[in-house]
């Protein structure tokens, strides 16, 4: 499967065709059961349109189809063409069950149970918090962590992921309020979610999709200040693109070198950041080079400071210091062709893989069938993210133990106004009180 530019192949439309997307290495069974949750599916939620006037499969086709691009296996997709359900239809949880195995059971009921965070996170408790970012920061790391502490396999936040990000593209559909409260709630929980599992390709798409509908004249005047550069753009980045590979080749480095799309909301962030206009933005021409070893990264970077001066400042080194989520990669800025400013990005080829697809990489099928050295090697990194120490002899026992150490010291309650409260695992429900307020406490000691 190819993703060109971070993108997902378009929705399939129908089962045929996300069989068709399904990786070869799917047993018979499995695909056949991938076919059996389609059926219940479309049967269950025969009644059931989206606002759009269609077919309920149509969302569940979407669904499935971005957990298919990341390469999942087949109880994710079975549970992601059921993630709706047990919530909107008569259908029990031990059905799925028995059917499909506790496994796929046990997504959907985590999925069904991420739902109940909606009613905590609509439009008027955003407008209440609009004007205290504080106490919104803090909301909204409350609730990742909550979105995290509910999740017994992390497999139920990728499914959810992939259901807001088909649910923001089809928002058009939506009257303006559900579209405000969508969009917002994807920007602070969703998109910083998808950020901390390192899951690029979600994450700009749905920040791009929920600033359309909460800043559209930003949004669009940013497009259409891009779109107007489009044709001179693509020119140089062609000619960029040569002239590097020719360097590398020189030095006989083996690389694939593409133009790297700029995503709407970051450059907005940054022009917010550094209080200057688009034209003043570095780095809205970008290229990335992938090469085969970390050695090839540092060999790339001297050639390409070689042919080009550097902009001070703007080099960042996230090889020898990973982001918090582990994200790995050189960053660098400089003065190109006709002395236009240019971003470069270099990593290997595993390093984008990690990139693009977060931890959802290391759920990719063919890694289920055998765990070896390079695969454990591989979830270091998500240990990391989590600031967990130990060991794991899988990718199942990892998440179980993720649960226990990282989580089980904090409990998370709500208030009767539907305020979420992070306190310490052993609170009592004098410390509940004390965290409402202070005079609350003092009441309930009384």
């Amino acid at each position: 499967m190819s993703m060109q530019n971070s993108e997902f192949s378009e929705s399939p439309t129908s089962l045929e065709e996300l069989i068709d997307r399904l990786p070869r290495t799917f047993a018979d069974s499995e695909i056949e059961q991938i076919r059996e949750a389609y059926d219940l599916a479309e049967k269950a939620h025969s009644t059931q349109p989206r606002a759009s006037g269609e077919p309920y499969t149509v969302h569940l086709l979407a669904v499935a189809g971005i957990l298919a691009d990341m390469r999942l296996d087949s109880t994710t997709i079975v549970a992601g063409l059921l993630h709706d359900i047990v919530e909107d239809t008569d259908i029990p949880l031990s059905y799925l069950s028995e059917r499909f195995g506790p496994k796929a059971a046990d997504l959907v009921d985590g999925v069904t149970k991420l739902e109940e965070i909606k009613r905590f996170t609509d439009e008027k408790r955003s407008q209440q918090l609009e004007n205290n970012p504080k106490l919104r920061s803090q909301r909204d790391e409350t609730l990742r962590k909550l979105f995290l502490s509910m999740a017994e396999d992390i497999r139920v936040i990728i499914i959810k992921l992939a259901d807001r990000l088909h649910n923001i593209r089809t928002l058009k559909h939506l009257n303006e309020h559900k579209r405000r409260r969508i969009a917002r709630e994807t920007l602070d929980i969703y998109a910083p979610l998808a950020n901390r599992l390192g899951i690029w390709q979600i994450k700009w798409e749905l920040e791009d999709n929920a600033f359309r509908w909460l800043d559209p004249v930003t949004y669009k005047e940013i497009s259409n200040g891009l779109q107007q550069r489009r044709i001179e753009r693509s020119e140089f980045i062609e000619q960029v693109i040569e002239m590097v590979q020719t360097e590398l080749q020189k030095s006989h480095i083996t690389a694939i070198v593409e133009g790297r799309p700029k995503h709407i909301f970051s450059i907005y962030r940054k022009m917010q950041r550094k209080g200057v206009e688009l034209e003043q933005i570095y780095d809205t021409e970008a290229v990335r080079i992938m090469v085969d070893e970390i050695t090839d990264c540092y060999a790339a970077l001297g050639i390409v400071h070689g042919m080009w001066r550097p902009i001070p400042g703007e080099f960042d080194d996230y090889i020898a210091n990973p982001k918090d989520n582990m994200y790995r990669s050189l960053h660098t800025s400089v003065v190109g062709p006709n002395r236009r400013s240019l971003e470069v990005q270099i990593r290997t080829h595993d390093m984008h893989r990690s990139a693009e697809l977060g931890i959802a990489a290391h759920w990719r099928y063919k890694e289920q069938a055998k765990r070896d050295v390079e695969f454990e090697n591989k979830l270091a990194w998500l240990r990391s993210l989590m600031d967990w120490e130990g060991d794991s002899a899988d990718a199942s026992a990892f998440v179980e133990a993720m649960q226990k150490d990282v989580f089980a010291d904090r409990v998370y309650v709500f208030t009767p106004q539907g305020d979420l409260k992070d306190l310490a695992a052993g609170s009592t429900p004098i410390d509940f009180a004390y965290a409402v307020h202070t005079e609350v406490g003092h009441r309930c000691r009384g």
